[in-house]
């Protein structure tokens, strides 16, 4: 009965601790911000103290959370390790970090798709087209594109057929994510078009305008995340 008792106690748990990240995430709860304190949280999810202390103690072993005794328990990251694997969601300046990932995105990624450009088969073309695609339609109907796009530069990455070039994806990864997060998706035309402007000149075997392509895709993004920087820390921010 005591087994029993005590699995059915961890299951519940693993419900909270699940729903705890997930009021995180959509909330959401900002890196730096402090939770509510464990009687709120407890009136929130239904549950006990004992309960939502286990929620946040797993959450704080995964390195979502951190306590500060005396002081509460605060945000520190909203992305499992096998979401972030490069540990970067908990870097609290947002700005700097977009900022930073875009200038490693600009060493890399016009080289990759100039790759693609090179080496992808019809296989591969068809993919890259069909996510393009997909993720122009999310986009336009308001739907979260931001899987779809991961998907779309992931695709771009495969299409190198470098397989070292695919270890570097997670940053990728972060980087369109962590734009998403700051920027609410307001490059929809721009995106777009330089979406389609990446696949048309990989289809035509082009590795040169791919090159290009790809830098005027990522040059507006950096751009808008430079004009953001400037509103939030002022005119005088470094870019």
């Amino acid at each position: 009965m005591y087994e029993f008792e005590k699995a059915d106690k961890e299951l519940l748990g693993n419900q909270i601790e699940n729903k705890l990240l997930e009021y995180i995430q959509k909330e959401p709860v900002e890196i730096g911000a402090k939770l509510p304190n464990e009687f709120e949280l407890a009136e929130k999810f239904g549950v006990g103290r004992s309960t939502i202390r286990e929620a946040v103690k797993g959450l704080v072993f995964k390195g979502i959370l951190e306590v500060r005794r005396g002081s509460g328990t605060y945000v520190v990251s909203n992305c499992l390790p096998q979401d972030d694997p490069l540990g970067l969601a908990k870097l609290q300046d947002k700005y700097k970090l977009a900022l930073e990932l875009f200038d490693v995105r600009l060493m890399l990624e016009p080289e990759i798709v100039s790759m693609a450009a090179e080496n992808a088969d019809a296989e591969d073309l068809k993919q890259l087209r069909r996510l393009c695609d997909e993720t122009e339609q999310m986009y336009l109907s308001g739907q979260d594109h931001i899987p779809k796009d991961i998907e779309f530069h992931t695709c771009i990455a495969q299409c190198s057929k470098n397989r070292v070039v695919a270890m570097l994806v997670p940053i990728i990864h972060t980087a369109v994510v962590t734009f998403a997060d700051l920027t609410r998706y307001l490059l929809k035309d721009e995106t777009i078009s330089t979406h389609r402007a990446i696949v048309d000149a990989v289809a035509a075997r082009d590795p040169m305008g791919a090159r290009c392509a790809m830098v005027m895709h990522l040059t507006y993004n950096r751009q808008e995340i430079i004009r953001q920087m400037k509103e939030h820390y002022g005119a005088d921010s470094k870019n």
